[in-house]
């Protein structure tokens, strides 16, 4: 008597990729949206610093927010405006903490 094993290993393989679609791929995207999140905040707030280090004047946010977004562009981020605004308000916020040690 011989026992055919396709259909147990087809279910097996079947199964596999289920589990890694449903688990493990949003898991990988989660931590790569995570890594990029990082990656995002680090370069904003050194533009941010260097932005407010070279445009010291008032009135000069708009130049500021310009001079940020084309940053994080030569550094290959893509944000819409409202992704730049979020960025650099975080930035400008932790900034303000250190200084005022919170």
């Amino acid at each position: 008597m011989q026992i055919d094993l396709t259909q147990i290993v087809v279910a097996l393989i079947g199964l596999l990729a289920t589990v890694f679609t449903v688990f493990v791929v949003p898991y990988l995207n989660q931590k790569l949206d995570e890594g990029k999140r990082k990656k995002i905040a680090f370069w904003t707030k050194l533009a941010v610093e260097a932005a407010e280090k070279i445009f010291k004047e008032q009135g000069m946010g708009i130049t500021k927010k310009r001079y940020v977004k084309s940053f994080l562009e030569s550094k290959g981020f893509k944000l819409d405006e409202t992704e730049i605004d979020i960025a650099i308000e975080s930035a400008v916020l932790e900034m303000q903490n250190a200084i005022s040690g919170s």
